[in-house]
């Protein structure tokens, strides 16, 4: 077995001689100063730095060399990747100056101009039609009332003529809270404004009440256990039921466009006497369609059922505190919500209130 080579033998130190490795420095820190950008310097970084380059392979060869020429060419060979090293450490910093400055230059915002990152948003539907239906009304002469939503049974029912046994007393109709000796109700139509209306004002009295109200519903498409009515109400000496068809031929006329008239069908309503259900003439076909397949909205009807009204039941003026030998009124009431999906087309009344933005902002700011 031959011993260890501790004798210093040239031949195979020749390739790791000075002139050799500062060669492969003078190399690799050329290749680094042509570098032109990142990815080019990653590149770099593998050719001249890694283990697999002339000065790694180098490195790898120093073991293999005598115990006297080690030193030598261990300082040499670490000398010159250090440089590398350094080199490659300050063209990254450099590399990445550039790179900063020309992201600013070609991302600048101006941030004078318009902005659009953030969607315009726009009010419900809901408000907006609320807010149209009384401004038909203002146009007349009218004044908007409103009242709270919570409100004592009496002003609710009994100023209405809606005895103590009527129907809509009962907990299938009306939410009432507790305790219940307290007697009070979440309002069921927007009817006790106009009672609190007449019990504030004298006559003459022009007033339409738009807000919410809430009944035991069951929620579906039709039907929701909060929605929203307008109703009007007016109090003033000679008032008739051709003033109150004059009326809502305008209001109709307002939401559906030029020749939509009503009708009035007779009804029954506790707070006014005579009463009659409206209907609207068909807004698509326009009552021309006499069969139930030609129009798809009226089914072959031509009218459209709207809402009631009447004229203003003694009682309920004698209740308010007016003179029902002196003054006569008229009062309607419709759902806004059904309102605005006959003028809208919409089908499912739930697209009101489950928040969807997609259906909200297809109104825009204003219907």
């Amino acid at each position: 077995m031959s011993g260890p080579n501790n004798e210093y033998d040239p031949v195979q130190v020749t390739p790791l001689g000075a002139a050799e490795v500062e060669a492969m420095r003078d190399d690799a820190l050329a290749a680094i100063a042509a570098a032109s950008d990142l990815d080019a310097l990653k590149h770099v970084r593998t050719e001249h730095a890694g283990d697999r380059s002339p000065l790694g392979l180098a490195n790898r060869e120093i073991g293999a060399l005598p115990p006297a020429a080690r030193k030598e060419v261990g300082a040499r060979v670490g000398q010159a990747r250090g440089a590398v090293n350094q080199a490659i450490a300050a063209r990254q910093a450099e590399l990445d100056t550039e790179a900063e400055e020309r992201m600013l230059a070609e991302e600048t915002v101006d941030v004078t101009l318009p902005w659009d990152r953030t969607p315009r948003g726009a009010r419900h539907p809901i408000t907006t039609g609320s807010e149209r239906i009384a401004d038909v009304f203002v146009a007349m002469g009218w004044e908007v009332a409103e009242g709270p939503l919570v409100e004592a049974e009496w002003l609710n029912f009994d100023a209405l003529n809606l005895g103590p046994n009527h129907p809509a007393r009962t907990m299938q109709d009306t939410f009432w809270t507790e305790p219940a000796e307290n007697a009070i109700v979440l309002r069921t139509h927007t009817s006790p404004v106009q009672a609190r209306t007449m019990l504030t004002r004298e006559p003459p009295i022009y007033v339409v009440c738009p807000g919410r109200v809430f009944r035991t519903d069951e929620y579906d498409a039709t039907h929701s256990p909060m929605f929203h009515q307008v109703e009007g109400l007016v109090v003033d000496e000679g008032i008739t039921m051709a003033q109150l068809k004059g009326s809502l031929d305008h209001f109709a006329q307002a939401m559906f466009g030029e020749g939509i008239v009503t009708r009035f069908r007779p009804s029954y309503f506790p707070f006014t006497e005579p009463s009659a259900e409206v209907d609207l003439v068909c807004f698509v076909c326009r009552g021309q369609q006499p069969t139930m397949a030609s129009c798809r909205t009226c089914r072959g009807e031509g009218w459209i059922e709207w809402g009631g009204c009447g004229v203003v039941n003694p009682r309920v003026l004698t209740a308010c505190g007016v003179d029902a030998s002196k003054y006569t009124g008229f009062a309607f009431g419709m759902g806004i919500d059904r309102t605005l999906m006959f003028r809208h087309g919409i089908a499912d009344l739930r697209s009101f209130f489950e928040g969807d933005v997609r259906f909200t902002t297809a109104f825009g700011s204003e219907i």
